[in-house]
C-alpha cells in the first residue's frame, strides 16, 4: 500500500471514530458556547411570540412537541437535540397583559408548600429545604401549570432511552427555568423521578427568581457546572425584580440580633444617635417591604383571579431580597457592541433581544 492510499484510509477511519460535533451525544459540565448558541436559535424559531428573523435556524435540533397555552399565558416546547438529548424550552413574556401581570406578581412565597390553582387543583412543590427560602409568586404559578405537562413528556422520553435534558428559557422563560430545575431535581431527591436523569440548565437574560436562601439551594443542587445564568451587562431585565433587604433577611447568627442591649449600654447622647440611625435603617426597609407586598402581592393577586378562577392567594413571606443565582456567564457590552446596539429611551428591549445576546456570545473565545 503506497503512502497516499494509507493516508486516505487513515483519514476515513479517523473521521468515522471522531464523534460529530454538530450532534452531541452527551451533556458535559460547564458552559458550552456552541450549546448555548443552538439554544438561542431554538428560542428564536419556536414560531411563537418571540421571533427574531436575524437569528439563524437551529443547526441540529428538531421540534418534537408544542404545548397548549396554560396558566398565565405560559407555553413550553420539546426539542430533540440529538438521539440522546432533549431540550425543554420555556417561552418568555408575550404581548398579553396577563403575561406581564405574571412578572409583576412579585411578592414572594415559601419555596416549599402548596398552591391552590383552582377550586379543584392543588399543586404541592418543594424547591428548597431551607424554610427561609422564598420565590417569586407569579413565576411559581407559571412553573406549576407547565410542570403538569412537562412531567409526562419527560417520562415518555425516558421510556425511549433519553436520560439527558437541557432546560432553557430566555427572559421570563429563564426565571421559570430556575424554578423548574429546582422542582425536577427535588423530584429526583424524593424518588419521584429516576435518579439517572441528568438536567442541565441555561437561564438566559433571566430576572432574579427568589431570595438569597433560594439562590443558595439552587446553586447547591446544580453546582459544578450544571446551571448557568447568561447576562448581557447592558440588559436591565436581569436586574429585576427590585431587591429590598431588611435586617430580618440575615442569618440567625448576625451582629444585629443583640443590637438593643448594645445600644442601651452606650452613654448619652451616643445611645440616642445610634437608636435614631438604627430605627431609620430598619423602619425604612420594612416600610418598603410592606409596600412591595401590598401592591405586588395582594393587589396583583386580585387582578389575576379573573384569569385563574378558583385561585387562592397564598401567604406571602417578608423576603424581598431578590438575588441572581446560577453560575454567571457574563457577556460584557463593549464599545463595538454599543455601536451596533446603542442605548435607547424608546427601544427598552434592545439589549434584551436574542440578537444582542448572540452578538456578544460570538465575541467569547
Amino acid at each position: 500500500m503506497n503512502c497516499r492510499r494509507f493516508l486516505i484510509l487513515f483519514l476515513l477511519v479517523a473521521s468515522y471514530l471522531q464523534p460529530a460535533a454538530q450532534s452531541p451525544l452527551h451533556l458535559y459540565q460547564g458552559f458550552d458556547k456552541t450549546e448555548y448558541n443552538e439554544l438561542l436559535r431554538i428560542t428564536a424559531h419556536q414560531a411563537d411570540s418571540l421571533w427574531e428573523p436575524k437569528v439563524p435556524a437551529p443547526a441540529h435540533s428538531k421540534l418534537i412537541y408544542r404545548s397548549p397555552v396554560t396558566g398565565l399565558d405560559n407555553r413550553w416546547f420539546l426539542w430533540k437535540f440529538s438521539d440522546s438529548i432533549a431540550v425543554i424550552s420555556i417561552r418568555g413574556t408575550t404581548e398579553k397583559a396577563i403575561s406581564w401581570m405574571e412578572n409583576f406578581y412579585a411578592a414572594t412565597v415559601p419555596a416549599s408548600g402548596t398552591l391552590q390553582l383552582s377550586d379543584s387543583v392543588l399543586f404541592s412543590y418543594h424547591l428548597a429545604d431551607n424554610p427561609a427560602a422564598a420565590v417569586h409568586a407569579g413565576w411559581l404559578i407559571g412553573m406549576a401549570f407547565l410542570s403538569k405537562d412537562i412531567l409526562p413528556r419527560i417520562d415518555s422520553c425516558y421510556k425511549t432511552g433519553i436520560r439527558q435534558f437541557i432546560i432553557m428559557g430566555h427572559s421570563q422563560g429563564g426565571a421559570i427555568a430556575y424554578l423548574l430545575s429546582s422542582y425536577l431535581r427535588n423530584q429526583q431527591k424524593s424518588q419521584q423521578l429516576p435518579a439517572d436523569i441528568r438536567f442541565k440548565t441555561y437561564c438566559s437574560a433571566a430576572p432574579k427568581p427568589g431570595n438569597l436562601y433560594y439562590a443558595y439551594e439552587f446553586e447547591s443542587l446544580m453546582q459544578y457546572g450544571w446551571a448557568f445564568t447568561v447576562v448581557n451587562t447592558a440588559d436591565w431585565v436581569p436586574e429585576t425584580p427590585i431587591s429590598i433587604q431588611t435586617l430580618q433577611d440575615f442569618n440567625v447568627t448576625n451582629p444585629f440580633i443583640n443590637i438593643d442591649p448594645i445600644i442601651r449600654k452606650q452613654k448619652f447622647p451616643r445611645n440616642l444617635v445610634m437608636r435614631h440611625m438604627y430605627n431609620r435603617l430598619n423602619k425604612s426597609t420594612r416600610s418598603a417591604m410592606n409596600t412591595y407586598r401590598k401592591y405586588l402581592g395582594k393587589t396583583m393577586s386580585g387582578l389575576l383571579k379573573s384569569s385563574l378562577p378558583g385561585y387562592k392567594s397564598p401567604d406571602y413571606t417578608n423576603a424581598m431580597n431578590y438575588m441572581r443565582c446560577g453560575t454567571p456567564v457574563i457577556l460584557l457590552a463593549d464599545t463595538a457592541y454599543y455601536q451596533q446596539f446603542p442605548d435607547s429611551k424608546t427601544q427598552v428591549f434592545i439589549h434584551h433581544s436574542l440578537t444582542a445576546y448572540q452578538f456578544l456570545l460570538n465575541k467569547l473565545p
